[in-house]
């Protein structure tokens, strides 16, 4: 009976063991081996199982142990390798042998271990010294781009090119000939006209044309050489006036007058085809430069392969500058000439009264002449 209560116990203990023992299968060892008494080779030994004791006939039974989560895969600690000995190199023929500097906090090296010398004249480094932060990086350097130009009037005229330097003067040329004539004409014109309405009013006051003559004796104007001219023939056709009538002195005075008005205001007219040809042509010269410097850009965009403003700007500075001189010179001219086409009007006007009025003194003194006689 107490073997049957052991072997139950025994049972029951296997049972309640087996999951841990599954769990905790420890690695394959070789079993160990008995020695035979004979000299044969020995045999394993048994596993030996602990048995634990089986409790007392009526003793409650202690409550099973509750199985134990199976551990993780063992970590094997790696394998320490042993460094070999380095041996040190021995230093170059001369050169003295350099000890490393002692370390603070450092232990020395141990024998057979190279630790590289230390540099003679610097000191030795420090382990914990801070690691140096790199200096930060140079900006690129800033492209070099042209000179600026000097875009003032002066300043693109010393750049021009010859021939828009010629344009340029030209067309100066052009403009100080077309202020000068205006200058001058205005002058002329203005006088012109007020001694020509003198003349006609004195003219249209005088009673006869040797009066007249006389009152316009020191004047040098249109108007006296006509009242000269007009009694020089009067007293050259005296004798002929009787016979002949008066109407061959008549159209001989009237032909005189023509021509001396005629002659008066083609001296007044004199620089008008300056003005004219100015006006017409100073476009057209400024245009002439305008196109040469554009071409000159185009050719300067050629060369340096780049169309870049500071490459363009210039030439075709340049080139609208002579333009603007063009139409500087240009525009002047016309407006002067239409004011001078009318002033010249205006005056051939005051000539034609002075001329009016000589011949209507001729008339009166042929009439008169007639009269006396009868």
């Amino acid at each position: 009976m107490t073997r049957m209560t052991l072997l139950s116990t025994c049972i029951a203990a296997l049972i309640g063991f087996a999951p841990l023992a599954q769990a905790q299968v420890p690695p394959a060892t070789p079993a160990p081996v008995a020695p035979a008494a004979d000299g044969a080779p020995g045999q394993p030994a048994a596993a030996v199982t602990p048995v634990e004791p089986a409790p007392a006939p009526g003793a409650v039974a202690p409550p099973a142990a509750p199985p134990v989560a199976a551990p993780g895969p063992a970590v094997v600690p790696p394998l320490a390798v042993p460094t070999p000995p380095v041996a040190p190199v021995p230093p170059a023929a001369g050169t003295p042998a350099v000890t490393p500097a002692p370390v603070a906090g450092v232990a020395p090296p141990a024998p057979g271990i190279f630790v590289p010398p230390v540099i003679a004249g610097l000191p030795a480094p420090d382990a914990l010294a801070p690691v140096p932060t790199p200096a930060p990086e140079a900006p690129p350097p800033t492209p070099i781009l042209p000179a600026a130009h000097d875009l003032s009037p002066m300043g693109m005229y010393n750049q021009a090119d010859i021939v828009v330097k010629s344009v340029i003067l030209s067309l100066l040329a052009a403009s100080f000939v077309t202020w000068t004539v205006w200058l001058f004409k205005s002058i002329e014109t203005i006088v012109a006209r007020t001694r020509a309405r003198r003349a006609a009013r004195l003219l249209s006051r005088a009673a006869t044309l040797e009066s007249a003559v006389h009152s316009l004796q020191r004047k040098r104007h249109p108007a006296a050489f006509m009242a000269h001219a007009v009694l020089e023939e009067y007293r050259r056709s005296d004798p002929a006036i009787d016979p002949a009538g008066p109407e061959g002195i008549k159209e001989r005075a009237a032909s005189l007058v023509n021509r001396v008005e005629v002659q008066a205001a083609s001296r007044m007219r004199r620089g008008m085809s300056l003005l004219a040809t100015i006006g017409s042509v100073g476009p057209f010269i400024g245009l002439f430069g305008t196109v040469w410097g554009i071409m000159n850009a185009f050719i300067g965009i050629a060369e340096t392969q780049t169309t870049n403003l500071a490459v363009v700007a210039p030439g075709i500075a340049e080139a609208l500058f002579a333009t603007a001189l063009g139409l500087v010179a240009a525009i002047p001219a016309v407006v002067i000439y239409n004011i001078f086409t009318r002033a010249i009007a205006s005056y051939r006007q005051n000539l034609g009264d002075a001329g009016a009025a000589v011949l209507r003194l001729l008339s009166r003194d042929i009439d008169f002449r007639y009269v006396k006689e009868a």
